[in-house]
């Protein structure tokens, strides 16, 4: 790589890190945002709040990245021709490839990283967060249950304690579980202990009453007892089968499925289309950069207003981002869209080269250059003409008048 071409590697990276930095934060703010009832209804600390919340971020990395490398390469550009460092470049005979060999560096370690992130970091972060939601869960009377407060960690189970002492006996117990509609149970205590054993956790009662309603047309049941152990394992759904999204899985299981695996029965076009998505989401980055360079990459005046270039760059790019969004889309619901997926980035790539050798100012290749120059010199040596006889003529007669 040239000089110029590390200059300008170097002035792209770095507005790329600060750029790539600043939208994962406005992206982790809106996930901290609606995640923040683990802290303030669900009872969990900073520590479970931070990592679930950045557990979420490489699912936005695919759309992140290559936005950020776009922002980052117009205003490399931009700067580069408010400097007219375009433009000497151009008066010393060089081509518009001399500026998009290093941006199109740039993008391959772009492409690279999101790919990585597609088919390794992002579903190693989701199935982790899966497993950070189940133990959040799992610990329901030990962090999420608060003093004064009634907590339902999930649907028709709500529970409240008067208080908690410092040894961590629990006072004024009260549990009402409606998740079953056939029967209504209720259990109500006047202290109560939490105990681990065996992996498992249980709650110990003592001193209280059990109240179970089995249908409205009868009193309910009220047992009173001095000692009650409720395993608390059965207060989480029990399913046969854990749901793996399409996003949650490796390059094996969306490519090669197992036969029996409902969840691949049930929505198999939801697995073409994710992966599919992973391989078709790395163009992108090769295709800004190169219709960046193409509209914004040749050399102008600092008088003409570049303004309009850097619109039609955004407009064109978000646009095509959005579609092959919607085309994901219509692949999950038929195969023959796929085609579609994968021209989107390459054929806007493959415009903008066309742009980028033919269009604007940007110079042809010497050789061609060289036989438009000599036909242009022979079609106006014909055409030019030659009436020597008539000028001789005519300065005769200019002399005799004189």
């Amino acid at each position: 790589m040239s000089i110029f071409g590390r200059y300008v590697f170097r002035q792209a990276a770095g507005a790329l890190v600060l750029i790539l930095l600043s939208l994962s934060g406005v992206v982790w703010i809106a996930l901290a945002l609606r995640q923040l009832n683990l802290v303030t209804s669900e009872g969990q600390n900073a520590l479970t709040f931070i990592k679930m919340t950045t557990l979420a971020l490489p699912n936005m990395m695919g759309m992140i990245a290559p936005i950020a490398l776009l922002v980052a390469v117009i205003h490399t550009l931009n700067r580069l021709s408010g400097d007219s460092e375009l433009i000497v470049l151009t008066a010393s005979g060089a081509s518009t490839w001399t500026v998009a060999r290093p941006l199109l560096v740039l993008a391959c370690l772009v492409a690279g990283a999101v790919a990585f992130v597609n088919h390794v970091g992002m579903p190693w972060s989701l199935k982790l967060l899966r497993e950070y939601v189940i133990q959040v869960r799992s610990d329901l009377i030990g962090q999420v249950i608060q003093a004064g407060r009634f907590s339902s960690p999930e649907a028709g189970l709500t529970f409240h304690i008067r208080d908690r002492t410092l040894n961590g006996d629990l006072k004024g117990l009260l549990m009402h579980d409606t998740r079953d509609p056939k029967v209504v149970t209720t259990y109500l205590a006047e202290t109560g202990t939490l105990l681990k054993q065996d992996g498992q956790s249980y709650l110990f009662m003592r001193t209280g009453h059990v109240l179970r309603r089995t249908s409205t047309a009868e009193p309910p049941q009220i047992v009173e007892f001095e000692s009650y152990v409720v395993d608390l394992d059965r207060f989480e759904p029990k399913t046969s089968h854990v749901e793996l999204k399409p996003r949650e899985r490796y390059f094996q299981e969306l490519a090669y499925p197992k036969p029996d695996d409902p969840d691949f029965k049930r929505q198999p076009g939801h697995f073409r289309a994710e992966l599919h998505e992973r391989f078709a989401n790395p163009f992108y980055a090769f295709a800004f950069v190169l219709l960046a360079v193409a509209l914004i990459g040749r050399a102008q005046s600092t008088r003409q207003n570049r303004w309009e270039a850097i619109a039609a760059v955004g407009v064109l790019c978000i646009g095509s981002r959005v579609g092959g969004l919607a085309v994901n889309n219509l692949v999950a619901i038929n195969v023959k869209w796929l085609p579609l997926l994968y021209a989107i980035p390459l054929l806007l790539a493959a415009g903008s080269i066309l742009t980028m050798q033919f269009g604007g100012r940007s110079r042809p290749p010497s050789r061609m250059r060289g036989r438009v120059a000599r036909a242009a010199e022979a079609v106006t040596a014909r055409l030019r003409p030659a009436p020597r006889a008539e000028t001789a003529a005519v300065q005769v007669r200019t002399a005799g008048k004189r």
